[in-house]
């Protein structure tokens, strides 16, 4: 059984066949990346969004079209 390294002593980066996928301690998958790097940046974005909250969106979008077509 190889060595795991836990990144932020939160979760850790594997490589599979043509991506990056980080998992928690649990071993849920959490991300996956193109790149080990965009893999640790992207799941250290997830894991504070998930601790802090996710901003409010500013920008609401209308599904009706307005007007006759």
């Amino acid at each position: 059984m190889t060595e795991v390294e836990w990144i932020d002593n939160a979760f850790c980066i594997e490589k599979a066949r043509f991506l990056w996928n980080s998992k928690d301690k649990e071993g849920k998958y959490l991300v996956s990346a193109l790149t080990d790097n965009a893999c640790i940046r992207a799941t250290r974005f997830y894991l504070k969004g998930l601790q802090e909250g996710w901003p409010e969106d500013t920008v609401r979008h209308e599904g009706t079209v307005g007007g006759k077509l």
